[in-house]
């Protein structure tokens, strides 16, 4: 996708993606899933940082995404704070608005918190501090 993070504490995320044309749906505005995968994204770190000072790893259950603005290029900048920081569960809301400030989309995901060791889709997850950065990411095509 592209995504940079810019800041990540266990009260903040906050991450930015320029966007280019892979990000476009056919009408050339930002397509309504970079949005959506911005928001379980920096929704997803903020509330794994958090699960981590516990053992424990999170994972996703919901994620509700409005779309408010279209934008067609510059750069998005995404913003996610906790609403709920429980043993088990995490609610996560985040903003994503364009480089004048405009509001383009909000979500918020609930995501559930595992214990190291616990089995997910047929394998075992272990709690492990998120990468908040992928070399491939701009090596063109999909994602």
């Amino acid at each position: 996708m592209g995504l940079r993070f810019v800041s990540a504490t266990l009260d903040e995320i906050v991450a930015e993606l320029p966007v280019a044309p892979k990000h476009h749906q056919p009408y050339g505005l930002v397509h309504g899933g970079v949005y959506a995968g911005i928001v379980e994204t920096v929704c997803s770190v903020g509330a794994a940082l958090n699960a981590l000072q516990h053992g424990r790893s999170a994972v996703g259950l919901e994620n509700a995404t409005s779309f408010v603005r279209a934008a067609r290029s510059g750069t998005l900048r995404a913003r996610a704070v906790p609403l709920v920081r429980g043993r088990r569960t995490q609610v996560w809301e985040a903003r994503i608005e364009d480089e004048e400030g405009n509001l383009l989309a909000h979500g918020k995901v609930r995501l559930l918190c595992l214990e190291s060791g616990a089995a997910m889709a047929g394998e075992v997850v272990h709690a492990k501090k998120p990468a908040l950065s992928s070399p491939s990411d701009d090596a063109g095509g999909e994602g």
